[in-house]
């Protein structure tokens, strides 16, 4: 009787967490079914993309006028849940124009402001700060390859750290937020 009523339990602990995550994704998809214009730069986004992780993708950047847009993933397919998970908490940064506020939709120009910034020497404590955020950011660093994401969040990182006073907790969450490699992040 004892193992009847384990397996019970057990059940209706799984039956629950499934319920769980269910509410979770219903929220996600929620947020994204009442906003049909994210919905919308989700479908234009991750079917015409431009973003590589190539080095003649990355040299392109230089020389791409301003207003062009580096658009899309690089490595993995995007998914509606983890982009509009990205797209709402990057809004607690929208006061700082340099943070992209869409990490699969980036100005030419801005790229090139945060990348810049990627040999910036930064002072003991800043160092430390991003080597914080190397090491506990999701990807170990601003992307998952050394590709452009790398050297422009990278520099983006150095210049929040040096003119905004960031910690390598706050780079962490820019960096998590900003991951453009596609899938669930």
């Amino acid at each position: 009787m004892t193992s009847v009523s384990n397996l019970v339990t057990q059940a209706l602990r799984v039956a629950i967490a499934i319920a769980g995550l269910m509410v979770l994704l219903g929220a996600s998809i929620a947020a994204a079914a009442d906003d049909p214009g994210l919905a919308k730069r989700f479908e234009e986004l991750s079917k015409n993309g431009n973003s590589t992780c190539s080095a003649k993708f990355t040299e392109s950047i230089a020389t791409m006028p301003a207003m062009s847009r580096i658009k899309g993933s690089c490595c993995s397919p995007m998914e509606l849940k983890r982009y509009t998970e990205q797209t709402q908490g990057l809004t607690k940064y929208r006061d700082i124009v340099i943070i992209p506020q869409d990490p699969y939709d980036i100005p030419a120009a801005t790229a090139r402001q945060a990348a810049s910034y990627y040999d910036l020497k930064l002072s003991g404590d800043e160092q430390k700060a991003y080597d914080y955020a190397m090491a506990n950011s999701n990807e170990k660093g601003p992307c998952c390859c050394q590709c452009w994401r790398w050297k422009v969040y990278g520099g983006l990182a150095k210049y929040l750290i040096h003119e905004h006073g960031f910690s390598g907790k706050q780079i962490v969450d820019v960096w998590n937020l900003s991951d453009g490699c596609g899938g669930d992040g």
